[in-house]
């Protein structure tokens, strides 16, 4: 994903990305605050950001987001550099930078995000604990199969039961471990774990149980889960 308030700026980076043949690209957004809405939707690995935007800038628009995809900044101005990599930046691109420093930088966070995956455990420890009738409940994280939002309320799914709380979904997707859990619909997060299938628009669970997937979404949950469609 690519924000920077500048088309020309825009333009180069779509242009260099399209040479790099497994680079998908999410969004081009000229407004920061589209962009903070676009993070908080969809499933973004990797973030070209430039720093002075109107509105927002673009650290103030990394720390406001609960899920932080890798970053990569992109500006005029080498002073914010301390600040950039204080937020752990992948790398600090400084304009004009040419196509050989972008392809330096996208393998960086290539690397950084082929460790992420090759060292998430494959069984999610811990326990989610909630209060459902009036007691607090203590549900074995790998148990959940998918959590729905239903109006002020959420239902986890789990192997042996449906759990009613008072909680939002979003709440939510920033507790659950980002590496075993996907949300790919407003009103649905499944554990990547136990997806068995995708049939058209609906994710299908171990046991039938079919999930759908937003349209927006789907090329990124494609990518993610089956190695396919969209990715950054």
């Amino acid at each position: 994903m690519f924000v920077d308030d500048e088309h020309l700026a825009l333009s180069l980076l779509e242009q260099f990305a399209g040479k790099v043949p497994d680079l998908e690209i999410v969004a081009l957004c000229r407004s920061p605050i589209r962009a903070v809405e676009i993070l908080q939707s969809d499933v973004v690995d990797l973030l070209f950001l430039d720093i002075q935007m109107p509105v927002l800038s673009g650290t103030s628009l990394l720390r406001s987001v609960s899920r932080k995809p890798l970053a990569i900044f992109t500006t005029a101005y080498p002073q914010h550099a301390v600040e950039a990599f204080d937020l752990d930046a992948v790398d600090y691109l400084l304009k004009p930078f040419s196509f050989d420093r972008f392809l330096q930088a996208v393998e960086k966070a290539r690397t950084l995000l082929n460790l992420r995956y090759e060292t998430a455990p494959t069984r999610p420890e811990g326990y989610l604990t909630v209060k459902a009738d009036r007691q607090w409940v203590k549900i074995p994280i790998a148990d959940i199969r998918y959590v729905e939002g239903w109006k002020e309320y959420v239902k986890i799914y789990t192997e042996q039961e449906k759990i009613i709380t008072l909680e939002s979904l979003n709440n939510l997707e920033n507790t659950l471990p980002a590496a075993h859990f996907l949300r790919v619909h407003k009103s649905y997060i499944v554990a990547v774990g136990k997806v068995a299938r995708l049939d058209g628009s609906d994710l299908v669970l171990a046991g039938d149980v079919c999930v759908p997937v937003a349209r927006a979404r789907k090329k990124a949950v494609t990518e993610l889960l089956f190695g396919k469609g969209d990715g950054i």
